[in-house]
């Protein structure tokens, strides 16, 4: 509870240090060490104790593969409410992170910022949200019923937002659902939508009106509207969810005949289905000024791979999103905090690059490594994505991945999997 608090204080002071950093990741890492036995034993191995490092960048970072072979965590079993799982590509044993109402509730305090800084950063004059960057403001059509003040008068965004995946109530073990979700909670408005697991349209909290009695019954609905008409099917030998098009289809046309902007979130292939489905029927949207979109993840066989360039070109042709206003987020189901790559708005399409630099909040740290060594590689050179996560409270802060980067100052730039690793899926298979 103590760390926990000096955390969000972390996040919301205006002007953080990095001595400040260096202070929470080391009393985070003697908490770890303490209650994470599999994590405690990978310490010892290393000759790393709390009691002889002194910086966060010494601190043992436990490879992501960890995940499936044992319980990373603090918690105990009757502590743990939910669990995310990772995709993977394969029937091998997911990574498996734990959390309770507390860990959640630090998860999203991570989330919220970060998230409206890259999708949302139209600026208001001067001043500063609660998490010290600066305030945002959607456009102007943006605004109704968008802009609401509460009895401290903080401005508060409501957009309308439209989620390519399934919602948490379909797959509570995805923390990318976890994600859109608690998006849709804080920032959507009234009429945002899931159309990647339900025929009916979701309501704000993810669960159908009419469907809010039990997991199995959904689960159950869920497999059988998967075969009506309507639903674009998965590729892949899972066939675990499948894509409403014509909910998305009517999601996008109400935005576009009320001239009202609509963020667009999924998965690269939820994209390629919904864009492979509109080239099929020779449909093309003109999404009013301001629509947005974040794309994450990679196609796991689940769709036709494409080029990040090509993609982005077929969401301008076909939805009149420009380049300037697609973000790429990269995360996983063993991190708390998030990366993006571009900040909406941030100058022309023409400037938009086919690889940006993802950077993480100031409360993570991105590190390349040699995979030779485990030291930082110089800027420019490729290495393997280590990360230092002070929001991972319950689990690990620091995370060895298997995705490589190229070190680029402050962040890095995605690559993608190693060889040795199975592709990634963004946990969206944890249903």
């Amino acid at each position: 509870a103590e760390y926990n608090s000096r955390f969000r204080e972390f996040i919301n002071a205006s002007n953080p240090d990095a001595a400040g950093f260096n202070q929470l990741a080391l009393a985070l890492f003697a908490l770890q060490f303490a209650h994470v036995e599999p994590y405690r034993r990978l310490c010892l191995a290393r000759r790393a104790t709390p009691d002889k490092v002194i910086r966060w960048t010494e601190i043992p970072a436990i490879p992501t593969a960890a995940f499936k072979e044992f319980e990373v965590t603090s918690l105990s079993v009757e502590e743990r409410t939910a669990v995310f799982h990772s995709s993977g590509s394969t029937l091998q044993q997911p990574s498996r992170h734990y959390h309770n109402a507390e860990s959640l509730a630090i998860y999203e305090a991570s989330l919220i910022p970060w998230f409206k800084v890259h999708l949302l950063p139209n600026p208001a004059p001067g001043g500063s949200n609660p998490n010290g960057v600066p305030l945002t403001r959607p456009p102007a059509t943006l605004s109704p019923p968008g802009w609401e003040r509460d009895e401290a008068s903080s401005v508060q965004e409501k957009f309308g937002v439209v989620v390519l995946t399934p919602s948490p109530a379909l797959a509570p073990h995805s923390s990318l659902a976890h994600m859109f979700g608690t998006v849709v909670r804080e920032l959507g408005s009234p009429d945002s939508l899931f159309v990647g697991a339900s025929h009916e349209p979701f309501t704000r909290s993810g669960v159908p009106a009419e469907r809010r009695d039990s997991w199995e019954q959904q689960r159950a609905a869920l497999c059988r509207v998967a075969a009506t008409p309507g639903f674009m099917e998965r590729t892949g030998d899972d066939g675990a969810w499948s894509l409403d098009f014509t909910a998305a289809l009517s999601a996008m046309r109400r935005a576009s005949d009320a001239e009202q902007p609509v963020a667009l979130l999924g998965t690269a292939f939820s994209f390629v289905h919904l864009l492979d489905r509109l080239m099929a029927e020779d449909i093309r949207f003109d999404l009013p000024p301001g629509s947005r979109a974040m794309e994450t993840g990679g196609y796991k066989g689940r769709s036709r791979s494409l080029p990040r360039a090509e993609l982005h070109a077929l969401i301008t042709r076909r939805l009149a999103i420009p380049a300037s206003h697609i973000v790429c987020e990269y995360g996983m189901s063993e991190l708390g905090s998030q990366a993006y790559d571009w900040q909406v708005g941030n100058g022309e399409s023409e400037t938009r690059t086919e690889r940006g630099v993802f950077r993480f909040p100031r409360w993570a740290r991105a590190r390349i490594v040699s995979p030779e060594t485990g030291r930082e590689v110089a800027e420019g050179e490729t290495g393997l994505i280590q990360v230092h996560d002070l929001a991972n409270v319950r689990s690990v802060l620091a995370i060895q991945t298997e995705d490589l980067g190229v070190r680029r100052g402050d962040g890095f730039e995605l690559i993608g999997r190693a060889s040795f690793a199975e592709p990634r899926g963004c946990s969206l298979m944890s249903l």
